[in-house]
């Protein structure tokens, strides 16, 4: 009998949760991440802790880096009420194009626990990846779904959501507040 790899995980918190989040200015974050070359039971194994460690800590989005694993993986859930939704696995995602308006919304990162930020992004993306069982996908979308995709993505390039928060007293006023640095911030002027 074939063995279906869809990933199924409790959407819940844990009490130690399988990851370590890493945070701002840890020099992981700053790597560009590696192309999975076959999908398999160990990335599998990583995307299910990545999940679990993701709802432990009341995230959306999490991207292989943020756990130390240097791999174009992310992982992305924003119905996290819902258990007949499965999460969204990526592996070696890839923005094909961009449109729609240019909107500004606020995110926050489970790299950088309690700032939140308006951040600019395009409202709609195409992407093609590879879901869980390495068959290739494509998926055009807007909204959260879409503003989530290019912030964990960002994540696979060593950009962080702070880096393209364009209010620098609200930036600097945030980090400050919660325990980090500026200079662990690489403006991006688009």
């Amino acid at each position: 009998m074939p063995t279906t790899y869809s990933i199924a995980v409790p959407k819940k918190k844990l009490k130690n949760p399988p990851l370590k989040v890493n945070k701002l200015g840890d020099r992981v974050l700053r790597q560009p991440a590696k192309k999975i070359s076959k999908v398999n039971d160990e990335i599998r194994s990583l995307a299910v802790k990545m999940l679990q460690t993701m709802y432990s800590n009341d995230g959306i989005g999490l991207a292989a880096p943020q756990v130390g694993v240097n791999k174009q993986l992310i992982v992305i859930d924003i119905e996290l009420k819902d258990e007949s939704k499965p999460p969204l696995v990526m592996i070696n995602p890839e923005i094909i194009s961009l449109g729609g308006a240019i909107v500004l919304g606020e995110e926050g990162c489970l790299s950088v626990p309690e700032v939140f930020l308006d951040v600019q992004r395009p409202d709609e993306v195409t992407v093609t990846y590879r879901d869980e069982e390495g068959r290739p996908q494509k998926l055009s979308t807007n909204g959260l779904l879409a503003r989530v995709i290019q912030h964990e993505m960002d994540h696979l390039n060593g950009v962080m959501f702070v880096d393209r928060a364009q209010n620098a007293i609200a930036l600097n006023k945030e980090l400050s507040k919660h325990g980090f640095s500026a200079k662990d911030v690489q403006s991006i002027k688009d």
